[in-house]
């Protein structure tokens, strides 16, 4: 991969801010006054404690939200609703289960109409890529939870989207599985080239996939400090011990070290 320097501008977010009402009726403040840019190609990660609007700053980039105040804008255009461009993985994998692993990669080309024949050719090729090659004709049911998520991630790039957003996609994996789909995350991306924003409670997670690290404040949300991360790649998980790895921890710990704990 290229430097992350040499990459254009892609993602630009001004002065955001995002109030929405409470049950009781009262406003709630979740993000205030977010500046940043994301570049092409790059991997960004962000963290925060829980309830900081981490999620609600994702949905927003994905058009699913509208925000309160400030601008927020991807090539060049501003985002005003959902976008064939961008890419969703969630937490939980929300496969279909009556649908095979294919049929299930499959479907974005279904609802957005596109050549079906020319999908299906895309979809052998990601299935390949994210390794569930053979496995194509199972049902989710007959996949572990790791696997799931490779097939969630493998539907979520059939359309070839610029931008990939992920929303704890590994969380509710078990540490060992949840290491090596770090690993495999970390391949994908740099084969696919795509940029990536990906939410995440794990500090070490979010060191070892990103090329930033998007430091959130408690709520209402607002970026406490983007710490790069001077690691090359490709990282193996025996980067976890390298002194940039350790110090840019220690950082992230101490801007929340009177925070509300990480999940």
């Amino acid at each position: 991969m290229d430097s992350v320097m040499e990459r254009r501008d892609y993602i630009r977010i001004e002065q955001l801010s995002k109030v929405y009402r409470g049950r009781d009726g009262q406003a709630v403040h979740a993000l205030q006054n977010i500046d940043c840019t994301i570049r092409e190609g790059s991997f960004v990660t962000v963290v925060g404690p829980s309830g900081c609007g981490k999620s609600t700053l994702l949905r927003i980039l994905a058009g699913l939200l509208d925000y309160s105040t400030g601008r927020v804008a991807m090539d060049g255009q501003p985002i005003l609703g959902t976008r064939r461009d961008v890419g969703m993985v969630f937490q939980s994998s929300i496969l279909l289960p009556w649908r095979t692993i294919l049929d299930n990669v499959m479907l974005p080309a279904e609802v957005l109409g596109l050549d079906l024949r020319k999908a299906k050719v895309r979809a052998f090729e990601l299935l390949e890529m994210v390794r569930l090659q053979g496995f194509e004709h199972k049902l989710p049911t007959q996949l572990s939870g790791g696997m799931q998520q490779r097939a969630s991630i493998a539907r979520a790039l059939l359309h070839d989207p610029k931008v990939l957003l992920m929303d704890e996609p590994f969380g509710a994996l078990d540490a060992m599985t949840r290491e090596q789909m770090n690993l495999e995350l970390q391949r994908i991306w740099q084969m696919s080239g795509k940029t990536i924003v990906l939410i995440t409670h794990s500090i070490p997670e979010a060191i070892f996939l990103g090329d930033y690290v998007f430091v959130m404040t408690a709520r209402p949300g607002s970026l406490a400090r983007i710490i790069p991360v001077d690691l090359p790649r490709a990282r193996s998980l025996d980067v976890m011990g390298a002194p940039q790895f350790v110090e840019a921890a220690r950082q992230i710990r101490e801007l929340f070290n009177h925070s509300a704990s990480f999940d």
